[in-house]
């Protein structure tokens, strides 16, 4: 979203959260926009499902809204959204009584344009086989590989989404890459 007053500049977060407290549309529109990605994929690390995980990003965009007043700005709305949309989709998890597993058969293939199929499928075979590895690590763990490698978020950030400190999401991460290495050796 640019701004109104002719100066072209794209819009941070920040403005668009004041835009959007004094009843913007427009501007709560484009915070869905930039951050929906982001918090889908932290959805679906732990759900596994895609419906559950949309359905997920959607409660976790309305909860967030309703509460933007409360809002302070002490973490950035990015980090925000997806400690939102992890707790959201902890309960869901918690509704659903237990985690399901995912078929590998159900995985999907990685599709390259540049590559021939039969490298298609060594890669699809190694990224659901990598799969499989993450989703054996404790759940800190594996999301703060995902958020690392995935989001490219700092430690700090990574830490207030998982309900950490820093120094235990830096742990977390460096725990989960040394068994993810074990485990893919």
């Amino acid at each position: 979203m640019r701004d109104d007053e002719g100066s072209g500049e794209v819009l941070s977060d920040e403005e668009l959260v004041e835009r959007g407290r004094a009843g913007d549309d427009a501007a709560l529109s484009e915070l869905v926009e930039r951050h929906h990605a982001a918090a889908y994929r932290v959805a679906f690390s732990m759900l596994q499902e895609d419906d559950a995980a949309q359905d997920v990003v959607q409660d976790a965009f309305i909860k967030a809204f309703r509460a933007l007043a409360g809002f302070r700005g002490e973490a950035s709305f990015r980090t925000w959204i997806l400690t939102i949309a992890g707790n959201e989709a902890r309960s869901a998890l918690r509704r659903r009584g237990r985690r399901r597993e995912t078929a590998l058969e159900d995985a999907g293939p990685v599709r390259s344009q540049q590559k021939p199929p039969d490298m298609e499928a060594v890669d699809a075979q190694e990224a659901a086989w990598a799969r499989k590895m993450m989703e054996t690590l404790p759940e800190k763990q594996k999301l703060s590989v995902a958020l690392r490698i995935e989001e490219g978020l700092s430690f700090k950030e990574i830490g207030e989404i998982i309900g950490s400190s820093e120094g235990a999401a830096r742990v977390n991460y460096f725990h989960g890459i040394r068994r993810l290495r074990e485990l893919l050796q």
